[in-house]
């Protein structure tokens, strides 16, 4: 059985790191219902839901993929690119090791955040952003090699990360809004969306993806190619930088 890691919206979610973004008002009864609903879609599909313990004092601690990424029974531990977010990261270590899963992490000077990796089949592409530094990915490279994996660093300067502007569908195509892409040839096959919250997808299974609610002319292209589209309203997330793929962690078996 898939494992999704998750962990409930802080109480401060309004006061959480903006890099890209003008702040705006979030709603602070909309955001948890949203955060339930969207967790929902996981557990009404059969994934075991395991939440992480609250970090209320962590704005930004609902965005518990930046924390840690799995690499099939191999947890890499992050080192936040944001010194205001380091202290989320124990909380979610201590969950990984308790699911038997086993762990690598991210020293000093390094940084690594979760939303700068983005794994297509053996190939992990680490993104050069704000968050994310040389020498965290030097970091996840070592940790991955003896298992296979390849580490391709792509630049990221126009969001705040790698999978702000891409994610990939199943088959492995990339998906991302054009003005939002560094380097779009820096992948194998890459297609356009048309719009800018079209950009993250959730892989569910082969044939299904989770993505925002608010991109229904992306979601018709995805149906178009013959995927199972879901989706959930996540607006509360996105004024915050945040996205589908980003409250949570999937572990697979």
């Amino acid at each position: 059985m898939p494992r999704l890691l998750v962990r409930r919206p802080s109480p401060l979610l309004a006061e959480g790191e903006l890099t890209h973004l003008d702040r705006v008002p979030v709603d602070p009864a909309l955001a948890p219902t949203q955060w339930e609903a969207y967790v929902e879609v996981f557990r009404s599909r059969g994934w075991d839901v395991i939440e992480v313990a609250p970090a209320d004092s962590h704005p930004d601690g609902v965005f518990v993929e930046d924390a840690v990424v799995v690499f099939g029974d191999l947890a890499v531990l992050c080192r936040a690119g944001a010194e205001s977010r380091r202290g989320e990261a124990a909380s979610v270590g201590a969950a990984v090791e308790a699911s038997g899963l086993r762990l690598s992490t991210i020293e000093a000077p390094g940084t690594l955040d979760g939303g700068d990796v983005l794994k297509i089949g053996r190939t992990v592409y680490v993104g050069a952003s704000s968050r994310t530094n040389a020498a965290g990915t030097a970091q996840l490279r070592e940790a991955l090699a003896p298992d296979g994996w390849e580490v391709v660093a792509v630049p990221v300067s126009k969001v705040l990360h790698l999978k702000s502007g891409v994610t990939a569908l199943p088959d492995g195509t990339v998906v991302g809004f054009p003005s939002l892409v560094d380097a779009p040839g820096a992948f194998e096959k890459f297609v356009p969306v048309p719009e800018e919250h079209g950009t993250a997808v959730v892989v569910l299974d082969s044939q299904t993806v989770l993505m925002s609610a608010d991109a229904p002319v992306t979601a018709a292209q995805h149906r178009a190619r013959g995927l199972d589209v879901l989706t959930v309203d996540v607006s509360e997330f996105e004024k915050l930088e945040g996205c589908v793929t980003c409250l949570s962690v999937r572990i697979r078996d």
